[in-house]
């Protein structure tokens, strides 16, 4: 991905006393950066070349355990380290953290120097590299939707999780003056992450009380993924900083709508639009019809890559505008997979499937990985569904819970093949371990529902 400065620039800025501070990150299983802040002498003498950081950062969950079950990494064998290498056309000024500057790193094997086959990055490297091999290039865009709250993480942490506030009082779809409310932090984002090199488009409200989404121009795969990460990351720290609290939850609230992360997805080949045909049906081409038969044939085999933990699964509820089926329709939000600008050069395809809660690396990587097998295969498109798909009977459910989904991830023909039985175990035991966690919890529904009437 290309940053917004060179090695060369990073060292005059070193020298010069502008940048003081590199952050090292790369991206977890949960899409989280994680890594290292070097005093930037350091960096540019002699940490440019590699660190190290422990393996299970790339076997942990959300609360930072341990689980056992991976064979990748474990007590057993020590927990050794992993060399995080600094990919230097990802260097970027960071112009919300002072005197600060990024890189990205990808995983590799302590021993081997071999890209780590479950990080992320690689993941998803992987399947741009099968389709280079086919003569395409994938070119895509995420959606961020998040909600902003009046309280700060501290306050809701102290506060048990309960009352909180979102920073606005109505739906702000669209909504001019409420947003406008917002601009104290809305518009800290959308400038520092433009001078940060990310070709933001714009934010809006979103269709809830303090939701929000920002749009980040299309892009290769690869840097999509990272603008994403990036961004995702960009947001809870600037409204940290304003004394705000933003959550990428998909479901906060059983009576507010979700968060989404929409995946818009062409392939392109010698710098033009491959999906595209003035001639074919809508302006598809044939191998848009392919790419999609794969897509959608495969989406319940990669669900948990779309929506990873329990509360993922509390937003596909019918008229929230989530979808709950696996067909295509035209310029249809009720749909699992939208076709957007039919008869355009901007035909794509938007997959509305997916929470705000993924990891754009993953998500991306199962998707191109189904698309591709859709491509190798010919296969065939059904056609668009009409109407509300959300009272098609006939219609492939989406896996309602993430216990269907780690079974439909486990026994995935498709995805061993296409990324390794080893990735696809090192997942399954990730999803595994979350319903795991679920399950010996007692939550506050079942006390106050049955604690006087059971």
């Amino acid at each position: 991905m290309a940053g917004n400065m060179t090695f060369e620039a990073l060292k005059a800025a070193v020298k010069d006393g502008t940048i003081d501070t590199v952050l090292t990150c790369f991206p977890d299983m949960q899409g989280r950066l994680m890594g290292k802040r070097f005093h930037a002498v350091n960096f540019v003498k002699t940490s440019f070349k590699e660190t190290h950081c422990c393996n299970y950062l790339l076997a942990t969950d959300l609360e930072m355990a341990t689980p056992d079950g991976y064979a990748a990494t474990s007590w057993q064998s020590g927990y050794g380290d992993y060399i995080m290498a600094p990919d230097l056309t990802t260097i970027r000024r960071l112009p919300w953290l002072e005197g600060t500057a990024m890189v990205l790193c990808d995983i590799l094997d302590h021993h081997s120097h071999e890209p780590v086959p479950h990080s992320p990055r690689q993941m998803l490297k992987k399947q741009v590299a099968r389709l280079k091999a086919l003569g395409f290039d994938a070119m895509m865009a995420t959606e961020l939707e998040f909600f902003l709250f009046a309280q700060s993480f501290d306050d809701i942490r102290k506060g048990g999780f309960r009352d909180m506030q979102p920073i606005s009082g109505y739906n702000e779809d669209y909504h001019i003056f409420q947003t406008t409310k917002e601009e104290g932090v809305m518009r800290p984002i959308r400038n520092h992450l433009f001078d940060a090199g990310l070709p933001v488009e714009n934010s809006k409200g979103e269709a809830e009380t303090g939701q929000e989404e920002l749009n980040i121009r299309y892009a290769d795969a690869l840097d999509c993924a990272d603008h994403h990460t990036i961004a995702k990351n960009a947001i809870k720290e600037i409204a940290w900083q304003h004394g705000h609290a933003a959550t990428f939850l998909p479901k906060w609230h059983h009576d507010k709508v979700g968060s989404s992360s929409h995946v818009h997805q062409s392939l392109w080949k010698d710098d033009a639009p491959a999906f595209h045909d003035t001639d074919g049906d809508l302006g598809m081409s044939d191998l848009m019809r392919h790419y999609m038969a794969g897509l959608i044939a495969y989406a319940p085999d990669y669900t948990f890559f779309l929506a990873p933990y329990i509360n993922s699964y509390k937003r596909f509820a019918k008229g929230t505008f989530a979808p709950t089926k696996t067909v295509w329709s035209v310029d249809n939000r009720t749909a699992g997979f939208r076709l957007c600008g039919d008869g355009t050069k901007g035909i794509r395809v938007e997959c509305r499937i997916g929470g705000s809660d993924l990891n754009p690396y993953l998500a991306q990587a199962a998707m191109l990985a189904a698309g591709i097998k859709g491509i190798e295969d010919k296969m065939d498109l059904a056609p668009p569904t009409k109407g509300d798909v959300y009272e098609d009977a006939k219609a492939q459910d989406i896996p309602q819970t993430l216990r269907a989904a780690t079974e439909t991830l486990r026994n995935s023909a498709f995805l061993r093949e296409a990324m390794g039985d080893d990735v696809i175990a090192h997942y399954t035991r990730c999803a595994e371990w979350e319903q795991e966690e679920f399950d010996r919890v007692v939550t506050d529904w079942e006390i106050a529902r049955g604690f006087e009437r059971a």
